[in-house]
């Protein structure tokens, strides 16, 4: 659900009914923010009016466009500048201008190594081929294992048997037998899914989510939800612009500092929960990813449940004014919501008070 923002005309329009004698707490509770928010606002508008306020978000946003402007200004110069130095910098790139020097008598290879800034031995060395049929047999027998596994996955398991480090030589192997697999949509990708559960103890499914909001400068950022299925308790919450499948089981390895990781995640089948980065976390970490099926969240009822009451109870009611705001804000919110909020389908208690009781 998209979050309705206040525009300047509604901003100027409440300022100028607390200007009329209405007091801060009545515009609060009318227009459903804090009386943050409202000073916020008192001191970006107080005293303008809706010509002023469309204005300065002109203003602002010719600002943004010239800073743009000027940053991309100074790295096409930079650019320019690597074109024509014309630096080379990899020994292989050393050794081709050598051998065009040398070959061409302007040098001997003693000077042309000194003016280059390269060590002889590197310029006469020459690469020994190695033995790859135990690695080709292998690879080929994983590809056939795996055929949707790109060359990143067939690595990592590779890696994980010790027959490869380097990555780029599995790609240039990978490549020549022909192993490519074409993209296809994700709506058609096919997972096991089967029916899951309720749970019965705390930590032994979590269901978890994203959620999207945006800065009282137009910036978006995310929210990533993690719940305990059981007891309704948010886990954690992580806040950024970006986050990735990397990202994400960072997140959730500090997590599992604080608290045994439970034995399945209930998901959706978002970019960053189907990556290689979850995937193999989830296998090291021996927790299940259960998808959902495409198009059905009400497969996922408990973190859409919580993200309607996180977006009603928190997101809705403030204007952030940067990242860190929006961090502090949230993690109140959260700690409110874990300790001290009753939920309904508990009883009436508190997600902690409830696991408490259960324990």
């Amino acid at each position: 659900m998209k979050r309705n923002r206040h525009t300047e005309e509604q901003i100027i329009s409440i300022l100028k009914a607390n200007e009329r004698g209405v007091s801060i707490a009545e515009l609060a509770r009318q227009n459903g923010v804090t009386e943050q928010t409202l000073y916020r606002w008192k001191a970006k508008y107080s005293g303008m009016e809706v010509s002023e306020a469309k204005r300065l978000r002109e203003l602002e946003a010719e600002n943004a466009r010239l800073k743009k402007l000027l940053a991309e200004s100074a790295l096409d110069n930079a650019a320019l500048k690597e074109i024509v130095s014309g630096k080379v910098v990899t020994p292989e790139a050393k050794r081709r201008a050598v051998q065009h020097l040398v070959t061409g008598g302007w040098l001997s290879q003693r000077g042309a190594c000194r003016l280059l800034g390269l060590a002889r031995s590197v310029a006469r060395y020459q690469a020994i081929p190695r033995d790859d049929a135990p690695l080709r047999a292998r690879l080929q027998a994983l590809a056939t294992s795996y055929p949707r596994f790109g060359y990143l996955l067939l690595h990592a398991l590779l890696r994980q048997e010790g027959l490869v480090i380097n990555r780029k030589r599995t790609y240039r192997l990978y490549c020549e037998h022909g192993l490519q697999v074409r993209t296809r949509r994700r709506k058609r990708l096919l997972r096991p899914r089967t029916p899951m559960p309720l749970p019965d103890r705390p930590n032994q499914r979590w269901s978890m989510d994203f959620v999207s909001d945006q800065l009282a400068s137009g910036r978006r950022f995310r929210v990533l939800n993690i719940v305990d299925d059981f007891n309704r308790e948010c886990v954690g919450q992580l806040v950024d612009t970006s986050i990735s499948g990397r990202r994400l089981a960072r997140f959730l390895d500090e997590i599992a500092q604080q608290r045994s990781l439970p034995a399945s995640i209930v998901c959706d089948n978002g970019p960053e929960l189907t990556s290689k980065a979850m995937f193999f976390w989830a296998r090291e970490r021996k927790v299940t990813l259960a998808f959902i099926q495409p198009g059905k969240p009400t497969q996922n009822a408990f973190i859409e449940s919580f993200n309607g009451k996180f977006r009603d109870g928190c997101l809705n009611q403030h204007w952030f004014l940067s990242l860190a705001d929006a961090r502090h804000e949230i993690t109140q919110w959260r700690t409110h919501y874990n300790h001290v909020r009753p939920h309904s389908s508990l009883g009436y208690l508190p997600p902690v008070a409830y696991a408490e009781q259960c324990a």
